[in-house]
């Protein structure tokens, strides 16, 4: 759903250009991540649900959804942090959140050649998160209620 464009406001919120609903903040960053296979070609995305622009993309690399989805949430701390950021962040990753919480990425995803950049990149964020706070809400994005995450990438059948 990421848009680089302006969009009519819901008549029902004057804080975003996004259809949000009334228990989402608009000052806020919605994370998600793609994965075609499992594992497979993996990215990721913030979207800022105040403009519905694009705040980051990473990827495509090799890894799976719930490591993109992970990633997502401690880039999008890191970037908030660097930039004196404080908003909520919108995951719809109930296993992303808890591995961000335990400060580990619980992936089985095989070390080999062909994902050893992408477990530094782990080893990185992990290493992040021990040494710094994480100081915003961390909200889970209840997809049955609020349908698809405005960072969703769109590809679902």
């Amino acid at each position: 759903m990421a848009k680089n464009f302006i969009v009519n406001p819901p008549s029902y919120r004057h804080d975003t250009v996004l259809p949000l609903p009334m228990e989402v903040s608009a000052d806020a960053w919605a994370v998600d991540a793609a994965c075609s296979g499992n594992p497979g070609q993996m990215e990721y995305q913030a979207i800022d649900l105040a403009t519905g622009a694009q705040v980051f993309h990473f990827g495509p690399v090799f890894g799976t959804n719930n490591i993109g989805e992970f990633l997502a949430i401690v880039h999008a701390l890191a970037l908030m942090e660097k930039q004196g950021i404080k908003k909520s962040i919108y995951s719809d990753s109930y296993n992303a959140i808890v591995w961000v919480n335990k400060k580990k990425c619980k992936t089985t995803l095989e070390y080999s050649e062909k994902t050893q950049k992408l477990h530094e990149i782990i080893r990185r964020a992990e290493r992040w998160l021990l040494t710094h706070t994480v100081r915003v809400p961390i909200i889970k994005w209840e997809t049955a209620q609020w349908g698809e995450i405005p960072a969703d990438f769109g590809r679902k059948k």
